[in-house]
């Protein structure tokens, strides 16, 4: 968000109306200038709206069906680089719980529009004292992956590669390897040209690629004998590469000054 650019704000509450009020008083308030980008009526929605959406901050009831208000502040901020939460409820006990997970304010229903407009300045002071290097790491591109519950925006330039397995799409880092729902064409659409197609179910990046030879290795085009593949660095593991890529492959490595 640049300092002219109004607050994205994402609003969270089981209750349509609680949800109607709140849009209306954040429409009201003059200073900093907020907009409702969207709306979600329990955590799970806020997270599906999450995976393809951004905003700056949450305006978040605790009482929920399924997973409270509290549960999905936690869940987000395992992320990078997670959105404000500003917890709205009627229920004044839990305020010490919500600044333990770092909200930036607490609000008790019903909500007045100078309270609001007060946590909303607060979130736009702290959005201007983010350090410039994690700025900056908000607008790097992601892949936006779902890990045992919790949504993991995971940086592209930490990809080494991704493989087509069965109906899922395994996508590997250094540290860590995250399953996929995707299909791997989209996924090549989306990273572009720093990533190689090496085979019809694997994309690599370019940078992980640490030398092409011939070898033994399952998938290979050729059963029980040597075809080409990749080995991918820093996990010291060996791709195959079909025959029908191996020149472009080949070629692109060169080109790289591989």
């Amino acid at each position: 968000m640049t300092s002219s650019a109004p607050l994205r704000v994402l609003l969270v509450d089981d209750e349509e109306l609680a949800r109607v009020r709140l849009r209306s008083l954040v429409d009201e308030c003059p200073q900093p200038r907020a907009t409702v980008v969207g709306e979600a009526g329990n955590a799970t929605q806020a997270l599906v709206w999450l995976q393809s959406h951004a905003c700056d901050l949450l305006l978040l009831d605790i009482h929920m069906p399924g997973r409270d208000g509290t549960q999905l502040a936690a869940e987000l901020r395992q992320q990078p680089h997670p959105p404000a939460v500003v917890f709205v409820t009627a229920h004044a006990e839990h305020a010490l719980r919500a600044f333990d997970l770092d909200a930036v304010d607490y609000l008790t229903k019903p909500v007045r529009r100078e309270r609001l407009q007060a946590a909303l300045q607060r979130v736009a002071q702290r959005l201007a004292l983010q350090p410039p290097a994690a700025a900056a790491a908000e607008a790097q591109p992601v892949v936006v992956v779902s890990d045992r519950g919790r949504i993991v925006r995971v940086p592209v330039s930490e990809v080494l590669y991704l493989k087509a397995e069965l109906k899922y799409v395994t996508l590997r880092t250094a540290e860590h390897t995250y399953v996929l729902d995707d299909a791997l064409s989209d996924l090549e659409q989306r990273l572009g040209e720093p990533f190689i197609r090496v085979h019809r179910n694997a994309l690599v990046a370019k940078r992980a690629v640490l030398a092409l030879e011939r070898r033994v290795i399952a998938g290979g085009d050729e059963d029980g004998g040597e075809s080409w593949a990749v080995r991918v660095a820093p996990v010291d593991e060996w791709l195959a590469v079909s025959r029908r890529q191996a020149t472009a492959v080949r070629e692109a490595l060169v080109a790289a000054g591989l």
